[in-house]
């Protein structure tokens, strides 16, 4: 097996996933996960499907992150990892749908308005 690629996108952040079989290391823009992520819950919402399925040492992992901030890109990585073990195991699947790892999450930032000063703030009215 060479390696299993997937896609994960959440917000503006795009995760490109490359696993292949290794010890369990995760290297992120060609960063250890704990420099790209210091935060433990984003090493966590990462690693979430590989705990999972209890494959964390199994598979080595590289990702490629562009976009958005750091809980999005987290997002997007986790749903990538999700995809390509759906890619390896065809049977993983139902768990990983189960716990919410599998769903894109379609919300994004809605567009400014013309003549607004955001989306949907007005500027203060005046009556006189």
């Amino acid at each position: 097996m060479d390696y299993i690629n997937a896609i994960g996108r959440r917000k503006a952040a795009v995760a490109r996933v490359y696993v292949s079989e290794g010890s369990g290391k995760i290297v992120i823009n060609k960063r250890e996960i704990e420099r790209y992520f210091p935060s433990s819950i984003l090493q966590y919402i990462v690693k979430q499907p590989l705990l999972k399925l209890e494959v964390a040492e199994k598979y080595d992992i590289k990702i490629n992150l562009r976009g958005g901030g750091f809980k999005g890109q987290s997002e997007a990585a986790r749903l990538a990892i999700a995809r390509a073990l759906i890619k390896i195991n065809p049977e993983d699947k139902p768990a990983l749908r189960a716990e919410g790892f599998v769903t894109r999450d379609p919300r994004v930032v809605e567009r400014k308005k013309p003549g607004r000063p955001k989306a949907r703030k007005r500027f203060q009215f005046s009556k006189r």
